[in-house]
């Protein structure tokens, strides 16, 4: 059994790559998945070899060839492609597996099986030779270059999910550096024995033991310092056997350093060193046996340090380390007090023994350069024939911005542009002021569709009709309210009768009824407040509906009813008439530029969307994706470049459409100071204000016709799903009238029977004298919250159905 640790592998399960691969591919690949079915079989019979769970030189070579595969796999997918990847944590085979969608998490548990599998091999390694202590560092190093690798490079790119409700603590950064520490330390042991087998001097000797405490020191401290939760991730022998390990390598080096000093002839230098080294060597070995550690490491931390330069860990098997710095000390300190007579200097006085770090991490060239593996291989990197992920993703986010730049700053620009217009007529009364003086015969086209869409509608009879259908669902629904009612008030008599014949031990009707009273109560003020609504609707059709009506003649009809205010010949001649005319010539100018300015921005949005459909960046991003190194992580920022000079080529419309806005602000100007005069000088004409208010009139009765229709339809629905309500609220009065029914059926039954039973008792059972006959069974108290039938209470959410919005109130009506 090697004295030496070993990381476990974390256990893995079979995945379906297969489904979840094409299934990506078919849904955001772009192309079809059957193009890449060798490349997913591929994918399947690597993870196969490559995951870990056989300790085999050959199983690094799988590992490694699997990772560079997953390097090319994401740089064409991204890290969820909806395939559940499940590892159980390491040291708990047999505990429930963390399962994640991330393939950067697949990525990580193939390079910690690969420091497994480095430090199995190490430990596996038979370090009484020289060459097996080599390979065991040499892999031992590898194993702490992976660790450095996965810490440095993979675990940032480790990003979980907020729906991730479990993470691998196993792949905190915590973990990985102290285990990291570990390996370091066990590696650095492995060069301390080598430099005992090629027996160097004790001086050096002493500094790589001095080297090795500290990396066994560190790899301790960063177990101590990490999160409980990682701490308690280590078996329960480990953390003492690295400590022990620590103190075990600090006595070593006092040993040898003693013997420095003993062949230097500085006696007194060489107990001081004894000293310490005795001090260390017992808390090791004090560690490791409340640690209860493997027999092997215990027999490390006992066996004996010879001044000989043979190895001490196959030479002297059954001789610990404390009798010999024991053995070691006496014999200094006889010799010190017989001859040389020096002082012994403190441990506080001893210099510190250099710590000489013989070995770093070897991170493999496989990870460094993924590509050569496959070009050393002759592999081809997986899904090469589909677009990198992180170029597709750059062409989406293009898309995307294209259409919002669209959107955002272009139609939506535009189209407040034409609504700030419209708003500004609307104020302005404009262009219907001019029609009425330039007409000379008609009405303005506006209202005569408006009048149509009255006149094909049959609009007056058309509201009639819905507000007599309004009215009648709201009796209708007031009656359902009523004969819910009635059955609460059915149930009232009965109890009342029942009450005259047999005491009843329960509530009353208007007591135990409270609750769907008070429903009651709310629906019927809901159905008033409704009904106050529908008052408004009605007086709202009483007062417009001779304009509405009006709305419904015929053109010519109509257009007699207008008053004419085309300015007659006499009138043109006047100064004011000429005034006037020349007022309402410039104020149609201005009118004619806005519609040709919004002409122009129609166009202007019109030639942008053909721009927007044209416009293909793929070849551009593939070209520039096509320059990155063949395995290199592709992101979508490192198109953003490419993105921005892309959409530079829309900067000429946002260009166009800020000029546009500028100028519709200086005609809205000029139309507002035209009109101003132009009404100066109309202000005397009354045919002018009559023919302006007849023609607003019949505007507004339009507008007036939608609001009722809509109100009326909104009063249709509202009163068809109060319907249900009531009909579900009357369903419950019958349910909860039936139980009570029931109830005083067993009441009376219990009470009819009471007496019979207590006759049998008499003639059973002689009465005691003086004892009470009993007047009615004793009445269990129903649990809290349901009747003593099971019915639930009246403020149970059982009977609990769908609450009703109320309609718009009156005044939203108006």
């Amino acid at each position: 059994m090697s004295n030496l640790l070993s990381i476990p592998f974390k256990k893995t399960y079979s995945i379906d790559i297969k489904e979840a691969a094409r299934q990506y591919i078919s849904d955001h690949g772009g192309a079809h998945p059957d193009e890449f079915r060798d490349d997913i079989k591929s994918w399947q019979d690597l993870r196969k070899e490559g995951v870990g769970g056989v300790v085999h030189d050959d199983r690094a070579k799988a590992a490694l060839l699997y990772h560079a595969q997953l390097v090319s796999v994401l740089t064409k997918l991204p890290t969820d492609i909806r395939l559940a990847i499940s590892y159980a944590p390491v040291f708990q085979p047999s505990a429930i597996p963390i399962t994640l969608s991330n393939l950067v998490f697949e990525r990580a548990c193939v390079l910690f099986n690969l420091a497994a599998l480095y430090s199995q091999l190490a430990a596996a390694e038979d370090r009484s030779k020289s060459d097996g202590i080599t390979r065991a560092g040499t892999n031992f190093r590898r194993a702490a270059g992976v660790l450095s690798y996965l810490h440095s490079s993979v675990l940032p790119k480790l990003i979980y999910s907020p729906d991730d409700e479990e993470r691998p603590t196993d792949l905190s950064s915590d973990f990985i550096k102290a285990i990291e520490w570990l390996m370091l330390a066990q590696a650095q042991e492995c060069s301390w024995q080598l430099a005992k087998l090629n027996q160097y001097r004790n001086s050096l000797i002493a500094k790589i033991a001095a080297g090795t405490s500290y990396f066994y020191r560190t790899a301790v401290n960063a177990v101590r310092d990490a999160r409980p939760s990682i701490i308690g991730l280590f078996p329960a022998d480990w953390i003492p056997h690295i400590e022990a390990k620590g103190r075990h390598f600090a006595a070593v080096a006092e040993y040898r350093e003693s013997m420095v000093e003993y062949e230097a002839s500085r006696y007194g230098f060489e107990l001081g060193r004894l000293g310490k080294a005795q001090r260390e060597a017992k808390a090791a070995y004090d560690i490791a046996r409340r640690g209860k550690i493997a027999g092997p490491v215990l027999h490390d931390v006992q066996v004996r340090l010879s001044r000989s330069l043979e190895s001490v860990f196959f030479q002297f098997p059954f001789q610990s380390l404390l009798e010999t710095v024991k053995t070691s000390e006496v014999r200094a300190q006889r010799d010190n007090d017989l001859i040389y007579h020096q002082d012994v200097p403190s441990s506080s006085a001893l210099s510190a023994i250099e710590e000489t770090k013989i070995v770093s991490p070897t991170v493999p060239l496989e990870l460094l350069s993924p590509t050569k593996v496959l070009e050393e291989l002759g592999r081809n990197a997986l899904f090469s024939g589909l677009v990198v992920w992180g170029a597709r993703e750059a062409i989406n986010i293009y898309n995307d911005r294209k259409q919002n730049l669209l959107a955002e700053k272009l139609v939506d620009v535009a189209q407040e542009m034409h609504d700030e217009a419209d708003e500004e007529l609307r104020k302005l009364n404009l262009p219907s002021s001019l029609d009425a003086l330039e007409r000379p015969i008609g009405l303005p086209p506006s209202l005569l569709r408006k009048a149509e869409e009255v006149r094909l509608e049959d609009g007056p009879a058309k509201i009639e009709a819905s507000i007599e259908d309004v009215q009648r669902l709201a009796h209708q629904d007031l009656a359902i309210l009523e004969e819910a009612l009635d059955i609460l008030d059915s149930e009232a008599s009965e109890d009342e009768a029942a009450r005259k014949e047999t005491p009843l031990n329960r509530l009353k009707s208007h007591e135990a009824n409270v609750e769907l009273i008070d429903k009651a109560n709310r629906y019927r003020s809901i159905l008033t407040q409704a009904g106050e609504s529908d008052e408004s609707v009605r007086q709202k059709w009483d007062e417009w509906e001779e304009s509405i009506t009006e709305l419904t003649l015929d053109e010519a009809t109509l257009e007699a009813s207008v008053p004419s205010t085309t300015v007659s010949t006499a009138a043109r001649s006047t100064p004011q008439g000429k005034l006037t005319r020349q007022h309402a010539r410039a104020l149609r100018v201005k009118l004619e530029e806005l519609d040709i300015l919004h002409r122009d921005c129609d166009q202007l949005i019109h030639r942008a969307r053909s721009l927007v459909a044209a416009d293909d960046i793929q070849p551009r991003i593939l070209k520039a994706s096509s320059g990155f190194e063949r395995l290199a992580e592709v992101t979508p920022e490192m198109f953003e470049d490419v993105l921005d000079e892309e959409l530079a080529k829309f900067d000429k419309y946002l260009v166009e459409v800020a000029e546009l806005r500028r100028k519709q602000t200086e005609i809205l100007e000029d139309i507002q100071k035209r009109n101003r005069e132009f009404l100066d000088s109309r202000k005397e004409d009354p045919v002018v204000k009559d023919r302006e208010h007849a023609l607003q009139s019949l505007d507004l009765a339009y507008f007036k016709y939608r609001e009722i229709t809509r109100n009326l339809d909104e009063g249709f629905k509202f009163y068809n799903d109060l319907a249900g309500i009531l009909v579900q609220f009357k369903e419950v009065c019958k349910t909860w009238s039936l139980h009570r029914k029931h109830e005083i059926h067993l009441l009376t039954r219990s009470m009819q029977s009471a007496p019979s039973r207590e006759g049998d008792d008499r003639q059973n059972t002689p009465q005691k004298k003086g004892q009470p006959h009993p007047t009615a069974p004793p009445s269990r108290r129903p649990p809290p919250g349901r009747s003593s039938l099971g019915l639930p209470a009246l403020n149970s959410s059982e009977w609990e159905f769908e609450e009703l919005k109320l309609p718009p109130g009156p005044s939203s009506r108006k």
